[in-house]
């Protein structure tokens, strides 16, 4: 019952080229970097990856982008990120971009066992319709386009059927864990973590608190250890290094006043 594994480097030594990752965080907030840095280390490509966004500030999954280490993204968000749209439309990059809701439950569905489901996010645009460039032939034309979907129709309202996700890893970070895999994130740091672990088939948590099973309520268990296959324990200065994506500072003495 002791998932916990002496360093990062061992706990995604069996990444291949290839592998399909499910990657937990929103932004900078709950990103598993130091899982991330040490897949980069593996030297692997050609990996798919499932993830709200591909990194921002050279961290995350920036990293891996930038090494030209990742071949395909499932995603919702390109942002700011210039060197995730340049990859795009030069043609290096496969993207599946879906609505975020629709990436959130098919990630989930796919953690619960079910195959598919129906939503009505999508109906009527190229999200059902297809014709969604995937990859572009890096002179402008669409080199793959996504195929169309199945519509159908529920109480006189038209639905998409979506297909749940399943990857190879799954890659999150919490702010405690115990030794049986139970985890608990931190306010907005939950974001895409619990789904993102559902999904993977070997997921691995790191955590920037370890401690003994029994020492979290169960009641305040986000993730239980069911979904978690192994555990790194963060040092100090890893669980301290934190960064803020865009840092927005109010005027002294506006707070909770419009602005003029």
């Amino acid at each position: 019952m002791d998932k916990v594994v002496g360093s990062a480097a061992e706990a995604v030594a069996d990444v291949r080229d290839g592998a399909s990752l499910a990657v937990g965080g929103f932004g900078l907030s709950g990103v598993p970097e130091v899982l991330l840095n040490a897949v980069h280390e593996t030297g692997v490509g050609g990996l798919g990856v499932v993830s709200n966004n591909c990194g921002a500030l050279d961290r995350g999954l920036a990293v891996l982008l930038a090494a030209g280490r990742i071949a395909r993204v499932t995603g919702s968000y390109i942002g700011a990120n210039k060197e995730f749209a340049r990859r795009y439309l030069a043609g290096e990059l496969e993207v599946e971009l879906i609505p975020q809701g629709t990436l959130a439950e098919r990630l989930r569905a796919g953690g619960a066992g079910i195959p598919a489901f129906y939503t009505p996010a999508g109906v009527g645009t190229q999200v059902a319709d297809g014709g969604l460039p995937w990859r572009y032939d890096g002179a402008g034309g669409v080199a793959v386009a996504s195929p169309p979907k199945e519509v159908r129709e529920f109480d006189g309202r038209p639905h998409v059927l979506e297909r749940g996700i399943r990857t190879d890893f799954g890659l999150v970070r919490a702010a405690k864990g115990d030794r049986h895999g139970n985890l608990v994130f931190a306010k907005s740091a939950r974001n895409f973590n619990p789904l993102a672990a559902m999904a993977g088939r070997l997921t691995i948590a790191e955590v920037e608190e370890l401690v003994e099973p029994g020492a979290i309520d169960p009641d305040q268990v986000h993730l239980p250890g069911v979904f978690v296959q192994r555990v790194v324990a963060l040092t100090p200065e890893q669980a301290a290094d934190k960064q803020i994506e865009r840092r927005t500072v109010a005027v002294p003495g506006t707070a909770g006043r419009e602005r003029r």
